[in-house]
């Protein structure tokens, strides 16, 4: 499954490698008695699904470590190193304690079974000695022998997990974003339900493999023993879940291609001519006096170049200019904006008395601040240290600023000379849930500056990703601006108009077009994971009663 992110881009691998893992956790459920109670500790060995966990999580997040050295920042070498390694471990345990979570929670599911449905067997004698006229089960260990039942609600638990685990301030590897950027056909579910009607399909598809071969091996064991009835049973179910995997396969990506297949929207009115300037400023001068001449000259000389092109806004990145905002507008660029008359969008920071935001200013062609974003998901330990109150001694932030950085309020919106702009900026391209709120409000285009500076080119590589997530989900054009690559355009279907280097200084135009259309999941957000998780309580409930 780690192979299944960019930059590797092995993404048929998903719709198979969690199969094995599922298969350990359907064998391991057993009950010794099933009349009597289940044990709450389960006979799978945490060990394995901890491994597929950092498997995963630890080899598509492995850029993590690329903030190694921050000699710049006064951080002596081995130091640095050890704050890498820590964060690269935490955030990787982080996410395989979602697998975990998954495997221990499902194979308690499938393990339990309520008392009182053994006491109404026995009321309405559904364990006399009289045979019952029904297709025996190859796997008649396991309260809830139903493969299809099972594939729900693992399939249910796994969402429910991914949409807990999404809320928190610690998120990026859904199993969806697998997909990006190379299926953008099923990528289009997401128009649906989110990222989790991808992740959904996934777990479904490796599901019913998982339940296939579960079959083939009862198969194996009942010839053995010469059950002939069994293991023709085993038999239709074994090519009834083969079947039903590649028929759900193929039916989620033909409704994806129907969702990709639309034609765009493309009203001459509302037409908006963006460039973007991607300063290539690297962290190790960017906070010192050559960084700040950097900035400003190269910033000042690609907004000129772009007007020139006749652009009506640019674009610049996280940060670009690293002042406050009283400093922003007595700098060159601002002056040049009040010269040219064209809007400017510049990444900075808003001062408000001890704290500050990480910021979005829009800048109008007469010099001054039209409106202002302010980050709400910002990084942990990077920008701000949870717990502070009792860590805050012990870990220093690496923030640029020695004043206190804060989050924005999550209701902003950002209004814009053009309209309502959807912005995510850098880390919270991973919360979709970000974007689809400022769609739902009226977003009508996405801007998305970011830094990104920190790592390799396999971490802007998969914020590319995340943003190709989001830009199909709001059925939004996306303009991305980052300091060192990758920049990029985008259109609602994901694809990539133009992508800028990585490390290189870039200044690049193009046109998109600002949409109102609502989504399903603009409109109701993640209603799958819920639905699914009734259902799957539902389908839980009755495989108790009935067998």
């Amino acid at each position: 499954m780690g192979l299944t992110v960019v930059p590797f881009g092995a993404w048929f691998l998903a719709w198979v490698a969690l199969a094995p893992l599922w298969i350990l956790v359907v064998n391991s459920t057993q009950r010794k008695n099933p009349s009597s109670h289940p044990s709450l500790s389960p006979s799978l060995p945490l060990s394995l699904p901890l491994a597929w966990g950092v498997g995963y999580h630890g080899i598509a997040l492995s850029w993590i470590t690329g903030i190694h050295p921050m000699t710049w920042m006064g951080v002596p070498w081995l130091a640095s190193l050890a704050i890498a390694l820590f964060c690269w471990t935490f955030i990787t345990l982080w996410g395989a304690a979602l697998v975990a979570t998954w495997a221990t929670c499902f194979s308690f599911i499938l393990d339990f079974r309520l008392p009182i449905f053994d006491w109404l067997k026995v009321i309405f004698k559904r364990e006399s000695k009289t045979p019952i006229n029904r297709s025996p089960s190859p796997n008649p260990q396991s309260p809830i022998p139903n493969g299809f039942v099972r594939v729900l609600i693992g399939t249910a638990i796994w969402c429910g997990l991914e949409a807990l685990w999404s809320a928190g301030p610690l998120w990026w590897t859904s199993l969806s974003y697998t997909q990006s950027p190379q299926n953008l056909i099923i990528l289009h579910l997401g128009q649906l339900s989110g990222p989790n009607a991808v992740t959904a399909a996934i777990v479904a598809v490796n599901g019913l493999l998982a339940e296939a071969w579960i079959n083939s091996r009862s198969t194996e064991r009942l010839d053995e023993r010469k059950q002939f009835l069994l293991a023709a049973t085993s038999v239709r179910l074994r090519f009834g879940y083969l079947i039903s995997a590649a028929a759900l396969f193929i039916f989620l990506h033909l409704v994806g291609l129907g969702l990709y297949s639309r034609p765009l929207v493309q009203k001459p009115e509302a037409a908006l001519k963006v460039g973007i300037v991607q300063g290539n400023v690297p962290n190790e001068i960017k906070l010192f006096r050559e960084g700040f001449r950097r900035a400003i000259e190269g910033y000042t000389t690609g907004y000129i170049t772009l007007v020139d092109r006749g652009v009506d806004a640019v674009l610049t990145p996280e940060g670009a200019l690293p002042f406050f905002q009283s400093d922003i507008m007595s700098s060159s660029l601002v002056a040049t904006v009040r010269e040219k008359k064209k809007v400017a969008w510049i990444g900075g920071f808003y001062r408000d008395g001890r704290s500050y935001t990480n910021s979005l200013f829009t800048v109008t062609g007469s010099g001054v601040i039209f409106s202002r974003y302010g980050k709400v998901k910002m990084v942990p330990i990077g920008e701000y240290v949870p717990f502070e109150e009792i860590l805050g001694g012990l870990i220093d932030r690496l923030s640029p600023l020695k004043e206190h950085q804060v989050a924005g309020k999550p209701n902003q919106i950002f209004d814009t000379p053009f309209g309502r702009a959807i912005v995510g900026i850098c880390y919270e391209s991973a919360f979709s849930e970000h974007f689809r709120r400022q769609a739902a409000v009226g977003g009508e285009f996405i801007l998305g500056p970011s830094n990104d500076a920190h790592y390799s080119a396999a971490m802007p590589a998969q914020h590319h990703a995340q943003d190709i997530m989001r830009a199909i989900e709001t059925d939004r054009w996306a303009v991305r601006a980052t300091n060192t690559g990758y920049s990029a355009f985008v259109d609602p279907h994901g694809r990539t108009l133009w992508i800028s280097g990585h490390n290189t200084y870039e200044v690049h135009a193009e046109t998109i077009y600002r949409l109102q259309s609502k989504t399903l999941y603009v409109l109701w957000g993640d209603w799958l994971t819920p639905l699914l998780l009734g259902v799957g309580g539902l389908g839980w409930f009755l495989g108790n009663r009935l067998y």
